[in-house]
């Protein structure tokens, strides 16, 4: 696991890390602790108990998700405060190695492992910008919306439509010779929306 320092952003590359990250608990602790914070206090504050509490901590520190800050001493025990150890974190899709893609084949456009494969590639690249950039803003645009197609047909005709369009903008705007410009990666996605069934 890389990180960036003063409680910026960590990318996760290992996949046991990833698994215990994602975790919905273990996810609320480490958002919990951007502040430290002990069993204890957690346990009050997100409604659990204190063993379970301890048991899901121990894993995030097995894993490098969260460290210590101090011991405490209350009575005949010891109070552990741990804090995260990143104000965020980023799981690279090295972790899902399964699904990342392989640029020397020909993708299935239509293929959900391959928009899978895509967005697994965008996390990482995105995940890298945010480790080198630290605190500097990066030049990233998306969009994001919902349309409802009446039938396969118009969604099969909005593909097409939607891919000559963008080629078309990249057929006028790139400049592939060009000293001073950068490259930049462009993703188009389309699926179906989730819904509280699916959940």
């Amino acid at each position: 696991m890389t990180d960036h320092e003063g409680g910026g952003v960590a990318v996760i590359e290992d996949a046991a890390t990833a698994a215990v990250a994602i975790d919905p608990v273990r996810a609320r602790l480490l958002a919990a602790l951007r502040e430290p914070g002990s069993a204890a206090s957690l346990a009050a504050g997100l409604g659990m108990s204190r063993q379970n509490t301890n048991h899901h901590l121990r894993a995030l520190e097995r894993h490098g998700l969260v460290e210590l800050v101090e011991e405490r001493r209350k009575g005949n025990m010891i109070e552990r405060v741990v804090r995260a150890t990143a104000g965020s974190y980023v799981i690279s899709p090295l972790s899902w190695a399964m699904v990342a893609p392989d640029p020397a084949r020909q993708p299935d456009k239509l293929s959900a492992q391959w928009l899978l494969a895509v967005a697994a590639r965008l996390l990482q690249d995105v995940g890298r910008l945010i480790t080198k950039a630290g605190r500097r803003r990066i030049a990233t645009f998306a969009i994001d919306g919902e349309i409802r197609f009446a039938s396969a047909a118009d969604r099969a005709e909005f593909v097409g439509a939607l891919g000559e369009s963008v080629r078309e903008l990249v057929a006028r705007f790139h400049v592939p010779d060009e000293p001073g410009g950068r490259t930049h990666r462009i993703v188009v996605a389309l699926h179906p929306t989730v819904t509280e069934e699916d959940e």
